[in-house]
């Protein structure tokens, strides 16, 4: 799981059957080398929130389908984000 903050929502008028029920958010990566990626939110995070990601298999199963084409999945929002500084 990669730690992330939400930074935008995505927006795709066609999506597979296997998205469609989920929303598409922009996460940026908290330390390491910032990478900026689209997640599908399972969880309901918005802008500004600190958010675990799941990637590959796990976020495949996340979904509710594990023969779905989503390849990164938010699963968790922080509470607490005394912790989690911005890496910087």
């Amino acid at each position: 799981m990669k730690l992330c903050e939400v930074v935008g929502s995505v927006v795709a008028t066609i999506k597979r059957p296997d998205l469609r029920a989920h929303r598409l958010l922009l996460v940026r990566e908290i330390g390491g080398n910032r990478a900026t990626f689209v997640a599908a939110d399972v969880v309901g995070a918005g802008e500004g929130q600190q958010v675990l990601v799941s990637q590959g298999t796990a976020a495949r199963v996340a979904t509710g389908d594990p023969s779905s084409s989503c390849d990164a999945a938010i699963v968790g929002i922080l509470d607490d984000g005394e912790a989690i500084g911005d890496g910087t």
